[in-house]
């Protein structure tokens, strides 16, 4: 009886790892498509988070700057730039949840290259923790910053010239920093373990890239 467990257990266990059973559906990337999706996402995410900020800062220190505006008679408005400021943010948070699920998606069928210490000093494994753990951080704060932007437009400063706190901003460059430093990382996941990078994993295998590549 004691042996029962452990029968059923071999019953049901794969013959082999998750990840070989796919093996043959993957490309010389370690994907099932070309090109991967989750850096893109990360390059747009950054991108609508950047410009979101950076119109509301323009937009609170619009006083100082709108006698430039009027002297090169552009017609811009206060609430134009936190108009590009809100709608960006909100953009950001809905693709950021697309961004955080396409990474976890081909963190499943990463394989890095063996015996690489990234230049933070840290293992294959180590990062892609770090990274994995770092995006779900970001999304939560991105989230909240949305919601937090929504009642300051919607509710607390919707009379105001002025849309958004000093806080938010400074929150918001902050956040700078904390999604240059997690894009290092996974900058590093790519370039320096080779994950998902064609080149890198058939030169590992041995093959050559003038015949193995198209």
């Amino acid at each position: 009886m004691a042996a029962l467990p452990l029968l059923m257990a071999l019953a049901y266990s794969p013959a082999e790892a998750p990840i070989d059973q796919i093996a043959s559906a993957l490309g010389a990337n370690g994907l099932p498509y070309t090109l991967p999706i989750h850096p893109n996402l990360v390059h747009l995410t950054i991108g609508l988070f950047v410009i979101a900020i950076a119109f509301d800062v323009v937009g609170a220190l619009y006083p100082l700057e709108k006698r430039v505006f009027r002297f090169l008679a552009l017609p811009i408005t206060r609430g134009g730039f936190h108009d590009v400021g809100w709608y960006n943010l909100l953009v950001c948070c809905l693709v950021t949840f697309f961004t955080v699920a396409a990474g976890f998606y081909e963190m499943l069928t990463a394989v890095a290259l063996p015996g690489v210490t990234s230049t933070f000093g840290l293992g294959s494994m180590t990062t892609m923790l770090w990274h994995g753990v770092g995006g779900v951080l970001l999304l939560l704060i991105i989230t909240g910053m949305t919601v937090w932007r929504g009642f300051q437009r919607f509710v607390w400063r919707r009379e105001m010239g002025r849309q958004v706190q000093w806080l938010y901003l400074g929150v918001g460059v902050v956040m700078f920093a904390l999604l240059g430093l997690h894009g290092t990382l996974g900058a590093q996941l790519a370039a320096e373990f080779g994950v998902h990078i064609a080149a890198d994993q058939l030169l590992q295998a041995g093959a050559d890239l003038h015949t193995a590549l198209p």
